[in-house]
């Protein structure tokens, strides 16, 4: 059976009735459009007023060599792709072919496309980032900030050289809608970056051609997009960011045929949207972090879109957008460390910043404590960054100074919709500690395609040094022993029994079983956190095993104390997993292991039950002892494990005890 068909079979069983008549729709659907049927049509786009940018006047008081050099950089030709730097691809690049493996994907009709085939596409990833135009917005920020025409020439030879080697409706950039809706989003910025109607790549020679010839590309990815919405199970961040295309290219082009109801329903979905997709308490309900960012920068650049053309959102969908900016401040640690929970592909929808610190989760803080007046968000944010600054305008800094610091606690400890528990004391100084508890769901609909099987795992952090990590993603396409890996029970600080997952993979996103965790007790108090949670995903097994875990943390002595108990009949191998970050090293002594990482010193004293613990760093087979901090790419790092056989009813105690011996800032 080929890869292909296999995961077909797999994601049926994932269906509904209702999604399979819908899919079997789409399918007669792209059939005709093979054949030339329900195509976009050729449409005169004519004249019209653009709206206005997403903030005026765009912002100038930056770093211009920053922003100078990165354009330039691209003119030699040389491009940054998530693991590659500096490629030599050329200016402007083959945009079919992967810059990874090198595959050209041939001009077939895009939809009939088997992008999930590496023999045919590469690795679809890398393409499709390239052809997202994030370097497009580079070069209209160089021309905005300068002046000089090499810049602005270089936008129009790049869009030029896109439209004639993808010509719609062929090739792999005509396959997924949330590839275009990006597109349509970096286009839109773009415009507006280039001087918008008043542009000069349409004041030179062949000009209005030109325009003409964008515009009539932007309304075909209008089309597709409208006509291909990701629905049902495929109706995560994917609809979102497909939504977000719609209405932002419908806002900044008015003028194009049914721009009108493409923006009317596509800010009416958004508004459903933000409420299905995250919850109350501000988890996004993809039990991803990264993806979480994600969606909340989605939701910031339809509010900014939408208020500057007069279209607003409704004050749900602004309070649920600042729900989710709590729940990264509660997580994140005084080191600005937030944990790797879940899939993350480093993706971004607009690439504004050039500045070589960069943190996308400071960033939406100091953009949200400007736009809500948290003085909250301002202390975690730490300073306005650039792309705060191209997002609100150069006055936008003198609010964020103006605004007064308040706490840095966390508004909320307990994320009940989501899952998460953070326990721990003096937050945000430099004495903290943090640990983040994730009784959530697996992940989202019934594939939770980003969704890690860590049910019961936490992250520790103290002084703002991460401890105890989730070790991130590493793989999505290809490398199936590492995607398996990196979102498996074993690559988290959680128990794993009879070397089973808590959860079964069914694909590269997708699950057959889905591990149910919940939490039942949880307190805060002045001497003690505690959390108390249970999950079912060993209850398949021949003799059904329930995990639960209880987690208190005593302040006076700054010492973690997990309980690990299985509820079961028979006796059981297990394995408790902890990953520690990269800068961290330890130091076996019979049950206990000394951590050392930066200025702390940790005891961890492993259960008497179960054999003495292995430090395991960077091993391949079984892979463990890895981190990755980026897509495809990761270094080794310390893992320690206790394995053993317990009888049901049993309990493992494991505790850490924490001193920071050396407090500095």
């Amino acid at each position: 059976m080929s890869a292909t068909l296999a995961w077909k079979l797999n994601r049926l069983k994932a269906m509904g009735p209702a999604e399979v008549c819908w899919r079997l729709r789409q399918g007669v659907a792209a059939g005709l459009e093979r054949r030339g049927f329900g195509l976009a049509r050729h449409v005169e786009t004519g004249a019209g007023a653009a709206g206005p940018a997403w903030v005026s006047p765009l912002p100038t008081n930056f770093d211009v060599v920053l922003y100078v050099g990165a354009a330039d950089r691209l003119l030699t030709g040389r491009w940054d792709l998530f693991s590659l730097r500096n490629r030599p691809l050329g200016f402007p690049p083959l945009w079919n072919r992967d810059p990874k493996t090198g595959v050209e994907v041939p001009l077939d009709f895009g939809k009939g496309i088997d992008y999930r085939n590496e023999s045919i596409v590469g690795d679809i990833k890398y393409l499709w980032e390239l052809n997202r135009h994030l370097e497009l917005v580079t070069l209209a920020q160089a021309w905005h900030l300068t002046r000089k025409p090499r810049f602005a020439e270089a936008a129009r030879c790049l869009l030029l050289s896109w439209l004639d080697q993808c010509p719609y409706p062929r090739g792999p950039h005509w396959t997924s809608s949330l590839e275009l809706a990006v597109r349509l989003v970096n286009w839109a910025c773009a415009w507006h970056l280039l001087g918008s109607e008043a542009s000069p790549l349409f004041a030179a020679e062949g000009g209005r051609a030109f325009r003409r010839r964008w515009l009539g590309a932007i309304y075909r990815h209008c089309h597709f997009v409208s006509r291909n919405l990701s629905r049902h199970s495929s109706a995560n961040n994917h609809l979102f960011g497909e939504l977000m295309g719609l209405f932002v290219a419908a806002v900044t082009w008015p003028f194009l045929p049914e721009s009108a109801g493409w923006r009317a329903r596509a800010r009416d979905e958004l508004e459903a949207e933000a409420i299905k997709q995250n919850g109350a308490d501000g988890a996004n309900r993809e039990q991803a972090f990264w993806y979480h960012h994600e969606v909340a920068d989605m939701m910031l650049l339809c509010l900014l879109f939408g208020r500057v053309n007069g279209i607003n959102f409704s004050s749900q969908f602004a309070q649920r957008l600042e729900s989710m900016l709590e729940f990264i401040a509660a997580v994140m640690d005084a080191g600005g460390h937030v944990p790797m929970v879940g899939d993350a592909d480093d993706a971004v929808m607009v690439r504004f910043s050039r500045e070589p610190e960069f943190c996308p989760y400071r960033s939406l803080l100091a953009t949200g404590a400007v736009l809500f007046g948290r003085g909250d968000f301002k202390a975690k944010a730490g300073r306005f960054d650039e792309k705060s600054r191209w997002l609100l305008g150069d006055a936008a800094s003198e609010r964020f100074r103006a605004l007064p610091v308040a706490t840095v606690g966390p508004a909320r400890r307990a994320f009940s919709e989501g899952g998460y528990y953070v326990l721990g004391q003096n937050f945000g100084m430099p004495s903290e500690v943090k640990a983040v508890v994730d009784a959530g769901s697996l992940g989202y609909l019934s594939i939770a395609a980003h969704g890690h099987a860590d049910a019961l795992a936490f992250t520790l952090s103290a002084g703002g040094n991460e401890v105890l990590v989730d070790p991130g993603t590493y793989a999505y396409h290809g490398q199936k022993r590492w995607r398996d890996y990196f979102r498996g029970t074993s690559a988290h600080n959680t128990l794993r029994v009879d070397g089973e997952e808590q959860s079964v993979p069914g694909g590269n996103f997708q699950w057959f079983s889905h591990a149910r965790a919940r939490c039942e007790h949880f307190e805060s108090g002045v001497e003690r956190d505690v959390f108390e949670g249970v999950h079912d995903g060993y209850l398949r097994l021949n003799d059904p095993v329930r995990h639960r875990r209880r987690i208190e943390f005593d302040k006076r002595n700054v010492r973690i104390e997990v309980r690990d108990t299985l509820e079961c009949s028979e006796e059981h191998s297990v394995e408790i997993h902890w990953h520690l970050g990269e800068t961290c090293a330890a130091r076996i002594s019979g049950h206990v292991v000394e951590i050392g990482c930066a200025n702390l010193r940790i005891r961890m004293e492993c259960p008497l039950e179960l054999n003495a613990p292995e430090v395991v760093v960077g091993r391949d087979d079984p892979p463990l002892g890895w981190i990755s901090r980026r897509l495809d790419e990761k270094k080794p790092s310390p893992a320690i494990v206790c394995t053993g056989r317990i009888a049901g009813g049993a309990s493992l105690v494991t505790v850490v005890t924490i001193a920071i011996v050396a407090i500095t800032g």
